[in-house]
């Protein structure tokens, strides 16, 4: 028998996900509201640089695509801190050649939709907005932005990967009776800049790493694109002293980088023209629940959007194509079981996520650049070389690993109580390399 499957939503999600379908025999269409971003421009630096690390690399190697990904993609061995003073300090990720990997979400999309059509035989149609959605039955409602009519389309399973905002959700679970929904969002927007590269095409900072300004309440980051330019992106409160509200003119905003990332103004004489080509905007954590009901499942943004600052948004929605794709096999594709398990078992995961990418904003905007933090981190590290299996660190569970988002977070908070005592030793700057340090540490993680 035909086994057909419809797709809302032609981003990185449904696009991955279009695949694995393919793969297990299903005829796959998807539905996209914008037109096809391969016929426009796509230039780096309108929207943040993603950060592919070894949940993402997983789902894709799944389906044997990321031999198509790696070319675009940039490693970055670490983070490059920019103090005040111009001063660079690198901090490594991982172990050695551990990185996660910068690439452009313009050119990634693009690339994924390709394979969308060439390894999953998927028919993409564009401008067409979901309007309905009979959940019981599999059934679509769409119109054709271009045309105006509406099309009906109807599948054994549908699924939502439509984003954020999600018109699946919107317009079908979230009308469900004892739906959970909650949208929050963060005091904190962000607006984008491209710093060219060299007029010889080189880069004018290091490309394998993450450069991040900490400045406390708000923070600049840089991430390279492979024409040699990198994408930038101020992170600030919308209100209040240093803020966007405040810089209202141009020359507000030059004297603020001029005084706050000095090293950043000097190479970027294009700044303020930069400022002008990208919008300020918003940034939420959308949680929800149930994802499933009747034929249809929510994916990615749609069922667990999340704020960009652990690099994890597209990973986990990936890995949610490696969840279900496990599930399937594992059921024998009997749908109403997949979806039951999978909305138990990876919503945890979803809220995990959400809680890792807000604590490391504030790591990365408050604690990378403070002293003690820094130290926390050496003595981490040291403890995890000589007991790998008692510590891995909780960026390293997050980006280096498999390991269940939520067993992630709860090691994490485990970790964070041990190295409260640990760093509250007077002397511990003296001795955070001793034996003493070491079987303390051993001593909290048996208590």
């Amino acid at each position: 028998m035909e086994k057909n499957a419809i797709i809302v939503g032609a981003g990185l999600v449904g696009s991955l996900w279009a695949v694995y379908l393919a793969k297990a025999g299903y005829n796959v269409k998807i539905y996209e509201k914008r037109s096809d971003i391969r016929k426009a421009e796509i230039s780096a630096g309108k929207s943040i640089n993603l950060a592919l690390s070894t949940r993402g690399w997983k789902a894709l190697k799944e389906v044997g695509v990321d031999v198509e990904i790696e070319p675009i993609a940039i490693p970055m061995y670490g983070r490059m801190m920019h103090s005040l003073e111009g001063e660079q300090t690198f901090q490594p990720y991982g172990k050695e050649d551990q990185a996660i990997f910068s690439v452009s979400r313009g050119d990634l999309n693009a690339k994924m939709m390709d394979i969308a059509e060439e390894h999953g035989n998927a028919q993409i149609f564009y401008n067409h907005s979901c309007i309905d959605v009979d959940l019981e039955n599999g059934i679509v409602y769409l119109e054709n932005k271009e045309t105006g009519e509406t099309v009906k389309d109807k599948a054994d399973v549908i699924f939502g990967a439509d984003g954020a905002f999600s018109a699946i959700r919107y317009n079908g679970l979230q009308k469900l009776d004892r739906f959970d929904y909650s949208q929050d969002y963060i005091d904190d927007g962000y607006k984008e800049l491209l710093l060219p590269a060299n007029p010889d095409g080189s880069y004018k900072l290091d490309k394998n790493a993450l450069h991040i300004w900490p400045r406390g309440r708000f923070m600049l980051i840089a991430l390279a694109n492979d024409d040699g330019s990198f994408t930038c992106t101020l992170f600030m409160p919308f209100e209040g002293e240093n803020s966007f509200e405040a810089l209202k003119t141009d020359a507000d905003v030059d004297r603020f980088f001029k005084a706050t990332f000095p090293d950043f103004y000097e190479m970027f004489p294009e700044l303020i023209q930069s400022w002008h080509d990208h919008p300020l905007s918003s940034l939420a954590i959308i949680r929800c629940y149930p994802w499933t009901h009747g034929k249809v499942a929510l994916m990615g943004d749609a069922a667990h959007a999340t704020v960009p600052f652990y690099g994890q948004g597209m990973n986990a929605g990936f890995e949610d194509c490696t969840v279900l794709w496990n599930l399937m096999q594992k059921h024998k594709e009997d749908w109403p079981k997949v979806f039951a398990e999978y909305q138990t078992n990876r919503k945890p995961d979803g809220d995990a996520v959400q809680d890792l990418s807000v604590q490391n904003y504030l790591v990365m905007r408050d604690y990378v650049g403070d002293k003690t933090f820094l130290l926390q981190k050496k003595i981490e590290a040291r403890f995890s070389k000589l007991y790998p299996d008692k510590w891995m660190p909780l960026y390293s569970q997050v980006s280096f690993s498999s390991i269940r988002y939520s067993e992630a977070w709860n090691a994490g908070v485990k970790q964070d109580a041990i190295m409260k005592k640990v760093m509250d030793r007077p002397d511990i700057e003296q001795v955070w390399d001793s034996k003493e340090v070491e079987n303390e540490i051993l001593r909290l993680l048996e208590a």
